[in-house]
């Protein structure tokens, strides 16, 4: 098996050191930046299977770091900070973080949970893989499986209801196609439905909640004037 990578972006020198040789020992390959500027550029070139991020940098604000890797990239992110308020833990779930450590911490328990990701990855990875004939995968994060009604969203099943779920799978199996808020309703709730666009606006306010990985990017997009489309990039 292909040894994972690991970024680690933390200004504190020993603390990246320590993290560094740690992992390193447990078969990672790991790269260090003491700042934002470096770490965001070595994106591309190192190419990351996961990123330790602190969000007390000098430069760059680390949730800014969180934002634009969660939006241009599906690459896991473990915040670590000293500060232990839950507002920042918050924010940085909301901004696609998969999980978050406060200093001081174990590194024991860091390795766990690095294990645990790459564990829920794998094992997203197979489910795809075994099931490939009837899924339909969306941004490498949701997973559409239509003959057992179900969606996952980084490897956890989302409870969707009956048209929730029609409504995603009729958008995803149209790629790229824009619909109007009539074809929609016609589309998915029947040609006897008796309601309003209302209807479809109001389930693709709530598979939005239940299905983007931030607040600033949908998988379901808005096309002024006309309708919405399904966001496979």
């Amino acid at each position: 098996m292909v040894n994972k990578k690991i970024l680690i972006i933390e200004d504190e020198i020993a603390i990246s050191d320590f993290m560094s040789y740690s992992l390193s020992k447990e078969g990672y390959i790991v790269k260090c930046y003491d700042n934002g500027e470096e770490g965001i550029k070595a994106l591309e070139d190192f190419k990351p299977n996961l990123i330790i991020l602190d969000l007390m940098l000098p430069d760059i604000n680390g949730f800014d770091i969180c934002k634009k890797v969660t939006n241009t990239f599906n690459i896991p992110i473990i915040i670590i900070t000293a500060k232990c308020d839950i507002t920042d833990k918050i924010l940085g779930m909301e901004l696609g973080a998969d999980d978050y450590i406060t200093k001081p911490f174990d590194m024991r328990e860091v390795i766990v949970r690095i294990k645990s990701i790459f564990r829920r990855i794998e094992l997203t990875k197979e489910t795809v893989e075994n099931k490939s004939e009837d899924v339909i995968t969306i941004q490498k994060y949701i997973h559409i499986y239509k003959d057992e009604r179900k969606v996952l969203k980084n490897g956890e099943a989302v409870d969707l209801t009956p048209k929730e779920f029609d409504l995603i799978l009729f958008l995803s199996e149209n790629k790229g196609k824009v619909f109007s808020r009539a074809q929609l309703l016609d589309s998915v709730w029947g040609f006897e439905y008796i309601g309003d666009t209302r209807t479809v606006d109001i389930h693709v306010q709530r598979l939005r909640k239940k299905l983007d990985r931030t607040k600033n990017y949908s998988i379901i997009e808005t096309v002024f004037g006309v309708g919405y489309k399904l966001n496979f990039s």
